[in-house]
């Protein structure tokens, strides 16, 4: 995980002051390391690969007995159960659809979890990075929804996964957080002082 330091996450902070000082949004800024923690992908791999060794060992050779066929397909499975734990190799074993969902569900809980959905007026809105999936989304409440249409979103989500892609969290967050301070400026300018959620950058 590309850890923030303290004074970089006090510039997400910063950000988000800024852009609450000209808008009635509250805005939640979260950080995953991961959605998941994916424990049965290398279980799963591993056994279904330790399944096709024993076929594949007899299709090359008929001089192994049983019991050694059986030994081979126990040290596949050991070995590759193992292997398949480190970070890089599981993230390339998970289908992109699977990484994207587990985000998506997290980034909704977190919704939940920040309370953006008890918001006076609905005006809250989450930018949501999960960085092992390379997964961004913004969600917004209902009183934002009814004035910005969701394809806005979709340019400042685009360029901040291409941001968490190249490892730029930092560089990213901030760029989406001016984003969509000018956007919400245009549809939802400030009409009173309000500060209902912590601005801080939280991370999970």
């Amino acid at each position: 995980m590309t850890l923030l330091t303290l004074s970089e996450q006090q510039q997400v902070a910063e950000a988000i002051d800024r852009v609450e000082r000209e808008t009635d949004a509250e805005l939640v800024t979260v950080l995953a390391e991961q959605a998941d923690d994916y424990r049965y992908i290398p279980l799963l791999w591993a056994g279904l690969i330790a399944l096709v060794v024993p076929g594949a060992a007899l299709f090359f050779t008929t001089a192994l007995s049983a019991w050694q066929l059986l030994l081979v397909q126990w040290a596949t499975f050991i070995v590759l159960a193992l292997a398949f734990r480190l970070p890089s190799l599981t993230t390339r074993l998970i289908p992109r659809q699977v990484r994207h969902w587990r985000a998506c569900n997290l980034a909704r809980r977190q919704f939940i979890e920040c309370n953006l959905h008890h918001t006076e007026g609905g005006t809250g809105i989450l930018i949501f990075v999960s960085e092992a999936e390379r997964y961004v989304e913004i969600l917004v409440d209902r009183g934002i929804a009814s004035r910005i249409d969701n394809g806005a979103w979709e340019a400042i989500v685009a360029n901040f996964t291409e941001r968490v892609h190249d490892g730029q969290v930092l560089e990213g967050f901030l760029g989406c957080i001016e984003a969509c301070g000018s956007l919400l400026k245009q549809h939802l300018p400030v009409t009173q002082v309000r500060n209902q959620l912590p601005n801080r950058l939280v991370m999970i």
